[in-house]
């Protein structure tokens, strides 16, 4: 049974960035020209801040100088989060989007644009935004009737002690 190298980084660093308290996201080893890139995406459900970020790079730049995981040629190391715009593939990433809108990709073939409630071990329900003066309507999503689930960025999003001070006024 052969493995990648992705794999094989995964089984090496993964403790490590356990240890930290983050998650391992993923892991891509990409040639630029001449030198190889290492992308390292880490995660928490606290939101890992740039202090544990650079902790965690710290400790893997260590661990792979002590090893030969990335042979012997020249590679550089980037850690980072996912991003704004992240997929979500596992059910910790759709906890971690809870009050944040996703455009979800159906299996019966329909695209859904909705914010994600609550999410238990069978789905989630989500508020369905209303069009033209319309009420939201809240629906259930089993994660079996999503293909394909991303995070949408919003500029002009209120929070909600915003939205409570505009229903007081």
């Amino acid at each position: 049974m052969s493995t990648t190298q992705s794999e094989r980084l995964r089984e090496l660093l993964e403790p490590l960035v356990a240890s930290q308290g983050l998650d391992l996201e993923e892991i891509a080893v990409d040639s630029v020209g001449r030198k190889r890139v290492l992308r390292v995406v880490v995660d928490s459900d606290t939101d890992a801040d740039l202090d544990q970020i650079a902790d965690v790079s710290r400790a893997l730049s260590a661990k792979l100088d002590e090893t030969d995981a990335m042979g012997e040629g020249e590679y550089t190391l980037e850690v980072g989060t996912p991003g704004a715009e992240r997929a979500l593939t596992e059910h910790r990433h759709y906890v971690r989007a809870t009050d944040r809108l996703v455009k979800f990709q159906l299996h019966e073939g329909g695209e859904l644009v909705a914010r994600i409630l609550t999410v238990d071990d069978a789905g989630l329900d989500v508020e369905v935004p209303g069009v033209k003066g319309r009420k939201a309507t809240t629906r259930r999503l089993a994660f079996d009737d999503i293909d394909k689930a991303r995070v949408q960025v919003e500029f002009n999003r209120k929070d909600k002690k915003d939205m409570k001070e505009e229903e007081e006024a």
